[in-house]
């Protein structure tokens, strides 16, 4: 009976240590630097891990806009300056390693807290008579990553928050809602 107890005990055991191998915690990246571009602008990143599950995203980019002169009936294009910074939670990394998907780059989804902030420094566009307006934007934001390759991502997402204009022409209601709908393609160094 003692060699029973003993093979019982030995095996449970092996088999509990086995187990906790095969259970990994997985984790955001320690830094992922890159570049994305998409229908509306592009942008540097840079993205630092805070916990297992966070991560602070730190960009600035050009966003592409659009100006309309109805009295001349012109219209065109132009990039603006905009720095983010945006927290993110990455909720599903266990679930994709355990089914054997990446994460590396931080490939999964993702809730976030845009912050962003559009500057009239400067501007490239098709015309020289426009007017910038300043703005910071606060959108709380879905979204998801994958990998393509080593080094080419694709990123999504969607978010409905608040933005508020800087400047006085807007002395009765500086503020709006705001939306971020972005797909973006990038690539990680």
């Amino acid at each position: 009976m003692k060699k029973i107890i003993m093979a019982t005990m030995f095996c449970s055991i092996i088999f509990h240590g086995f187990s906790q191998d095969k259970k990994q915690t997985a984790s955001v990246e320690k830094s992922v630097y890159g570049i994305q571009t998409g229908f509306a602008g592009v942008w540097g990143h840079g993205e630092f891990r805070l916990s297992n599950k966070f991560a602070l995203r730190t960009e600035i980019g050009l966003d592409l806009g659009i100006w309309e002169n109805n009295y001349k009936n012109e219209s065109g294009i132009f990039f603006i300056p905009v720095i983010t910074l945006e927290p993110r939670f990455y909720y599903n990394l266990n679930k994709r390693l355990n089914k054997g998907k990446r994460i590396d780059g931080n490939s999964g989804n993702f809730i976030a807290l845009k912050t962003s902030y559009n500057s009239d420094l400067f501007f490239i566009g098709t015309s020289k008579d426009i007017y910038l307006e300043t703005d910071f934007m606060i959108i709380p934001t879905w979204g998801i990553r994958r990998n393509i390759g080593k080094h080419f991502n694709y990123e999504a997402g969607f978010g409905v928050g608040y933005i508020h204009y800087r400047e006085e022409y807007y002395s009765d209601n500086n503020s709006d809602v705001a939306v971020n709908l972005h797909a973006r393609i990038g690539y990680k160094f």
